[in-house]
């Protein structure tokens, strides 16, 4: 995107010999190269969209399809070399197995024969007989399409075109409409084949897709949690702060005790007999052992800073004013979360049919089978780098949306005249000049993203033929990209809060925020840390009961899907969720600090210089230094700058 002004001038100053920290002074368009990079790149994954339009077939993963290349419930084109291909199925909509008691699977490719049907056999078929009085009642064949009804009974071939006897009592499965047995011997073996032989994707939509109700009820209960905490932190008082904490405690408690009861429950089971059902005994484990050690820290934590808790609630009230300057920073999360929702939904979209685009293959039989076409693992990779990097470039936008509109408020000299419409003003900066710095920004993210991809990618698919060290080796590994991540995305929250005041490009905003960050951490470091983390409290708040939600809803369902995976989306979606809405706190809290440290590097407090804070903030931060000297006796006034002068708000 071209610039639509070489240089935004709102004083008639023009560029200083020496840089320095200038609020709102200046703007021009800061990494343009990134953002003429994000352009291509997404020239990229529209060029696979189109591609996986034209040769994707998503049908055939939705609705199941026969051996002979025929999408079931649909209208189908005839492939060359398949006599019994090209079929109307719209009114066959479900896949029925021939043998699916003795399923095999011989190199991807399901031993029995499978067949759309119009509804499955609900009652067992012992003879050919009945099978045949089933296809006449019914209008449901369960013999290959080349065999007559009239001849079920006649036919010399009618062993190896019909189903084997007895054919069992079926029904069909939530997704993909596979006819299920229903006999427990049959069910064991038919699950054991089509459920734990199947790939990963299938697997997990199918869990998803049979709890999709429960899991759109629980994220609707993580919206109303969010909202109801926001709401609370706008009036937070010492007691709500004491109630969030208690809450927090009691929730992790009250999951960890559900979640070993369950595996109590699980490992006493004897009727456990699929490796979903002992998976699902696995992950909730899992679960357990990770909660309990996050209840253990989380516990600690709150101990040991417990003593700033009063000035925690001033530090919120502060905020709160800030926030009320422009109120509609609260409603920020909203557009986001939809513009997020919108790109997740298309890149699953496009994902859904780079997984069934393939050429047909003609097999022994006449029966066809689906070759992947080469290059789409590719772009796979493309597609997942898009998803990532992307999505935190949306992210980003919001952040400096936010930071943006809270510079603009501080650095304004009369309080009582707030500037109009700060959100749209921080926007259209963001639009015609900084879009680049956000493309950088994200793409840092994203290359500390994608190797925790890669590490646990490879550590899932060579597990069983790691030793004990390379398996530590791999964990220390992702642990070390995750906390480089964490540390990345607070280095990008101060870049981006200094790119809104400066209009600087990310590196030197990155680089002038650290220095002056780490120039004035005596102030506030600690305190913004216990701030967050109060926020970082609601988050787990938000999680426990919406986990807790799904740990009932999901335990009752265990029938042929690991509902470990439904569960992990919840947690995901309400940890989003939560994060979306509470972490305009967060980004308001930072961008507050970093002004305060750039009001002390422009201003001295003089007459001719004041400072931009007022009188709230001011008190708020000479308590902030009250309580700093009173836990190193003898220090000095860290409140004075180099000339002396202490700190005095903004003359009005």
């Amino acid at each position: 995107m071209q610039c639509l002004g070489a240089e935004y001038l709102v004083s008639a100053e023009r560029s200083p010999r020496q840089r320095e920290w200038r609020p709102q002074i200046y703007r021009k368009c800061t990494d343009t190269v990134w953002l003429v990079l994000f352009f291509l790149f997404w020239t990229g994954l529209v060029f696979i969209m189109g591609y996986s339009v034209v040769a994707g077939a998503v049908g055939r993963l939705l609705f199941g399809y026969d051996s002979f290349g025929n999408v079931c419930g649909k209208r189908n084109f005839p492939v060359e070399g398949a006599p019994l291909s090209g079929q109307d199925m719209t009114q066959k909509k479900h896949v029925f197995f021939m043998n699916s008691c003795n399923l095999e699977v011989k190199d991807r490719w399901l031993s029995s024969t499978a067949l759309c049907v119009s509804s499955c056999p609900e009652e067992q078929l012992n003879t050919l007989e009945e099978v045949q009085l089933f296809a006449n009642t019914s209008g449901s064949f369960l013999c290959v399409y080349s065999l007559s009804s009239f001849n079920y009974t006649q036919s010399p071939n009618a062993d190896t075109l019909c189903p084997r006897l007895p054919v069992p009592p079926s029904k069909s499965f939530p997704l993909f409409n596979r006819c299920i047995p229903q006999t427990p011997e049959c069910y064991s073996l038919f699950a054991s084949v089509l459920i734990n032989d199947a790939d990963n994707l299938h697997r997990i939509l199918s869990g998803i897709m049979s709890g999709r109700d429960t899991i759109l009820g629980l994220c609707t209960l993580a919206l109303a949690l969010s909202l109801a905490l926001m709401f609370t932190y706008r009036f937070i008082t010492t007691l709500l702060v004491h109630i969030i904490i208690s809450l927090v405690i009691l929730g992790l408690l009250f999951v960890c005790g559900v979640l070993w009861w369950l595996y109590y429950d699980y490992t006493n089971d004897l009727s456990i007999e699929l490796d979903t059902e002992r998976q699902n005994m696995k992950c909730v484990l899992a679960f357990a052992i990770v909660t309990t050690v996050i209840t253990a820290i989380l516990l600690v934590l709150i101990f040991v800073l417990r003593k700033r808790m009063k000035l925690t609630v001033d530090l919120f009230q502060v905020t709160n004013k800030a926030i009320s300057s422009c109120p509609f920073l609260l409603f920020q999360p909203l557009w986001t979360f939809a513009i997020l929702i919108f790109f997740w939904v298309l890149w699953v979209a496009v994902l859904l049919s780079l997984g069934t685009a393939g050429t047909a293959q003609v097999m022994e039989g006449g029966q066809v089978d689906y070759k992947p076409l080469s290059g789409i693992r590719y772009m796979w990779w493309y597609h997942l780098i898009g998803l990532v990097w992307t999505s935190e470039f949306i992210l980003a936008c919001q952040r400096t949306t936010t930071a943006g509109a809270v510079v603009t408020c501080y650095f304004t000299r009369n309080k009582n005249d707030p500037p109009a419409r700060p959100i749209l003003s921080s926007l259209s900066t963001l639009f015609f000049y900084h879009q680049g710095t956000m493309v950088k920004g994200s793409f840092l993210i994203t290359l500390t993203r994608i190797p925790r991809v890669i590490l646990l990618h490879l550590y899932n698919t060579l597990k069983e033929k790691h030793s004990t060290w390379s398996r530590g080796a791999f964990r220390c590994c992702y642990c070390g990209f995750w906390c480089l991540d964490r540390y990345l995305h607070h280095l990008n929250q101060n870049a981006y809060a200094a790119t809104a005041i400066n209009g600087t490009d990310f590196c030197t905003s990155a680089k002038d925020a650290l220095k002056i960050m780490s120039k004035n951490s005596s102030h506030f470091t600690s305190l913004n840390c216990f701030g967050n983390f109060i926020i970082f409290l609601g988050k787990v708040l938000v999680l426990c009961f919406t986990v807790f939600g799904g740990l009932m809803a999901f335990n009752y369902n265990r029938a042929l899907q690991v509902w470990a995976v439904p569960l992990l989306l919840v947690a995901f979606l309400a940890y989003l969720v939560a994060h979306s809405f509470l972490s305009v706190f967060e980004t308001v809290l930072d961008t507050l600090f970093l002004c305060f440290a750039v009001d002390l590097e422009t201003n001295d407090g003089s007459p001719e210089k004041p400072y931009f804070m007022d009188q709230e903030f001011l008190s708020f931060v000479k308590r902030i230094n009250r309580f700093n000297n009173a836990r190193s006796p003898g220090g000095k006034d860290s409140l004075q700058n180099q000339e002396g002068a202490e700190l005095q708000p903004i003359v009005r």
